[in-house]
C-alpha cells in the first residue's frame, strides 16, 4: 500500500501512539481532538517518543526524519474528510461514541474505512450508528501502540471482505500482525483482561493482598511483563472502569459488576499513570 491520508479522532495515549506509528510508516496523518491542550500534549509525547527511540535504536527509521511535519494537529473535525482511513480512539461512552460516527458519516466519502479502536463496545452497534456498516471494523491497538506488534481485529456482522483486505493491507504497512476475530462485547481480549483486572482489584479491595504483592505474583509466578493492577493503571482506571460497565451492560451477569473500590478511585480522580496516582504513585520526583 503507497502512503495515504489517514483521520485519527481523539489525541489522548493511545491516539498519540496510533499516529506516530502510522506517521513512522510514511502516512499523512490528521489528528483530531476537542482541545488544544491535548492536541499540544500529544504534539509533545509523540517528539519525545521519537527522541526516545532514536537514543536507543542502533540506526534510525527510515520514516523519523520529517516524522512530525507528516501530522496535522487540528481541533476541526471537518479536516478528515479527504481521509480514506479514519480511526477512532475516543473514550468508551456509547453516547459520546455514537453521536461522533453520526457526525463522520456526514464529513466522510461513502468509501472511507471507520476502525474502531475501541476497548469493549460492540462493533456491529457502532456501524449501525453509519449509512456504511460494511466498512466499519474494530481495530483494536494495544499501549503502547508502536511497540505492539499485534493487533486485534474485529470483523462486525457487516464488515466487507474488502473493508478487511484494506485495513489489514494498512496495519502490515505499519509493520503490524494481526489476529481476527468474530464481534463480541470486550472481543477475545479485553472479555478476559477487564474480568482479571476487576478481580485483583477486588482483592485489593477484600484486603486478601496489597497492589504491590498482587501484581508479583503474575509477574513472578506467570512471568506476565506488568501486573493485573499495573496494567489497569497504564491503560487508565477510567476507561477500565468504561469497559467494564460495557460488558456488565451486555451480559447481565455479575461476575461483569465493577468493584466498588474502582468506581470509588475513578470518583476521586486516580485514574493510573495519566492523573500521576492510581494503584501505583507515577509522580515525578521534585
Amino acid at each position: 500500500m503507497d502512503p495515504v491520508t489517514v483521520g485519527v479522532i481523539g489525541a489522548g495515549v493511545i491516539g498519540a501512539g496510533v499516529a506516530q506509528a502510522l506517521a513512522e510508516a510514511g502516512h499523512r496523518v490528521i489528528v483530531v481532538d476537542l482541545s488544544s491542550s491535548i492536541l499540544d500534549g500529544c504534539r509533545a509525547t509523540i517528539a519525545q517518543a521519537v527522541r526516545l527511540q532514536r537514543l536507543f535504536r542502533k540506526s534510525t527509521q527510515p520514516g523519523d526524519a520529517g516524522l512530525l511535519t507528516r501530522i496535522v494537529f487540528t481541533s476541526d473535525r471537518e479536516q478528515v474528510g479527504e481521509a480514506p482511513f479514519v480511526i477512532e480512539n475516543v473514550t468508551e461512552k456509547w453516547e459520546i461514541k455514537r453521536g461522533l460516527y453520526r457526525d463522520l458519516d456526514r464529513i466522510c466519502s461513502p468509501e472511507t474505512i471507520f476502525a474502531a479502536n475501541t476497548s469493549a463496545i460492540p462493533i456491529t452497534r457502532i456501524a449501525g450508528a453509519t449509512n456504511r456498516p460494511g466498512r466499519v471494523i474494530g481495530v483494536h491497538f494495544m499501549n503502547p501502540v508502536p511497540l505492539k506488534p499485534v493487533v486485534e481485529v474485529i470483523r462486525g456482522h457487516h464488515t466487507s471482505d474488502d473493508t478487511l483486505a484494506r485495513t489489514a493491507a494498512l496495519l502490515q504497512t505499519m509493520g503490524k500482525d494481526y489476529v481476527v476475530v468474530r464481534d463480541s462485547p470486550g472481543f477475545v481480549s479485553n472479555r478476559v483482561l477487564m474480568l482479571t483486572i476487576n478481580e485483583a482489584i477486588c482483592l485489593l479491595h477484600e484486603n486478601v493482598s496489597s497492589a504491590a504483592d498482587v501484581d508479583r505474583i503474575f509477574t513472578s509466578c506467570f512471568g506476565h511483563k506488568m501486573g493485573p493492577l499495573a496494567t489497569a493503571d497504564l491503560i487508565g482506571l477510567d476507561t477500565i472502569l468504561y469497559s467494564i460497565e460495557v460488558l456488565y451492560d451486555s451480559f447481565k451477569d455479575s461476575k461483569y459488576r465493577p468493584c466498588p473500590l474502582l468506581s470509588q478511585m475513578v470518583d476521586a480522580g486516580l485514574l493510573g499513570c495519566k492523573s500521576g496516582q492510581g494503584f501505583f504513585s507515577y509522580q515525578k520526583a521534585g
